[in-house]
């Protein structure tokens, strides 16, 4: 399903899902956070534990926000348009051919979140949860990732933390991802499959 491009400047309506519309097994994961909360990190494992699909949101920027992020510039909502209209073209293409998916996210503002999970019920939101200190050390040790620390601050003054009637698993990212992982799985009443079970597509 295509997606026009959003108002992302209007405000979003209670059109997410609430509690108990969500079905008992999601097929699409968000994994959602400001940068260096752990989203690829955390989303990989989440992926290869369930023998789902795994895309990185960073994937789906166009090089002209990777060059600003690069720069050190803070993007806009302009910039963000694009970018949530091709995450959201993805997660529909793999609902419409049966596939699980997990996909990793800043999704920082309430309106960015609606772009990608309004109205639909089998997606769920996954909250990794830490503060600005925690985080800002592990920023410091990367070196290959193109988010400067610089841009820590204006990550936390856009975060509006997903509300109850967004229905997420907020999980602390104080924990090793292992048990992080783990800590989702028993939110989501999920089993991992079995060694050699085939991957769910």
């Amino acid at each position: 399903m295509s997606f026009t491009q959003p108002e992302l400047n209007a405000t979003v309506g209670s059109g997410l899902a609430a509690t108990d519309a969500q079905p008992a097994l999601p097929t699409i994961l968000v994994v959602m956070g400001v940068s260096g909360s752990g989203k690829s990190t955390i989303g990989t494992q989440l992926a290869l534990t369930l023998h789902w699909d795994y895309e990185d949101g960073d994937w789906f920027h166009p090089a002209r926000n990777i060059d600003k992020m690069h720069a050190g510039i803070a993007l806009t909502d302009e910039d963000r348009a694009p970018w949530l209209i091709a995450i959201a073209d993805f997660i529909d293409q793999a609902r419409t051919a049966g596939r699980h998916a997990v996909v990793s996210c800043s999704a920082l503002k309430r309106r960015y979140r609606a772009v990608i999970v309004d109205n639909r019920p089998d997606v769920r939101l996954i909250y990794l949860n830490g503060d600005m200190e925690l985080i800002g050390r592990r920023i410091a040790t990367r070196h290959e990732h193109f988010m400067p620390p610089s841009l820590l601050q204006s990550q936390f003054d856009a975060l509006e933390e997903p509300g109850p009637d967004e229905n997420p698993i907020v999980v602390s990212i104080a924990p090793r991802p292992r048990e992080i992982v783990a800590r989702i799985l028993d939110a989501l009443k999920m089993q991992a499959p079995q060694a050699g079970a085939a991957p769910r597509r």
